[in-house]
């Protein structure tokens, strides 16, 4: 940064202002981000999309098995029907987490109420992982049912 001066005789002093023609114009201190901190930024950055690449796929399967239930719910039929109707929408849409064998299916007023849970690990780096729980249900209470049919 140099340093402006104003000339008084033949000694010259740092004053922070130049004396032009037109009047005198204060000079501001620099401003903008430095490459370290540029550094920084683009790392959290690329931390928070390695984060949404691995986290994606899970979210997009759980939206296909939610869908899966429903059509299974809509196809009706027994307990064994309703599980061979999700695993055939299952298989199309490459869903791995969850079977037929592992849906709640509970009957409660003539109503057929279909349900899943489950967990999610992603590994990270190394020795680290997410692990994401999801469930969900065709109840319009949106309570999903356990295993033992309570909820």
């Amino acid at each position: 940064m140099r340093a402006i001066q104003r000339a008084s005789g033949n000694n010259a002093v740092n004053t922070g202002t130049c004396v032009r023609p037109g009047g005198k114009y204060r000079i501001n201190a620099e401003a903008g981000v430095s490459l370290s901190g540029l550094i920084v930024v683009l790392v959290v950055l690329g931390a928070l999309a390695l984060l949404a690449i691995k986290v994606t796929p899970a979210y997009l399967e759980y939206r296909a098995i939610k869908g899966a239930i429903v059509q299974a719910k809509a196809a009706g039929g027994t307990v064994r029907e309703i599980q061979a109707a999700f695993d055939r929408n299952a298989g199309i849409n490459s869903v791995t987490s969850v079977s037929g064998r592992d849906l709640l299916i509970s009957r409660e007023n003539g109503t057929t109420e279909v349900g899943f849970a489950y967990e999610k690990r992603i590994p990270l780096a190394g020795n680290a992982s997410l692990l994401l729980d999801f469930a969900g249900t065709t109840d319009p209470s949106g309570v999903v049912a356990t295993a033992d049919g309570t909820k």
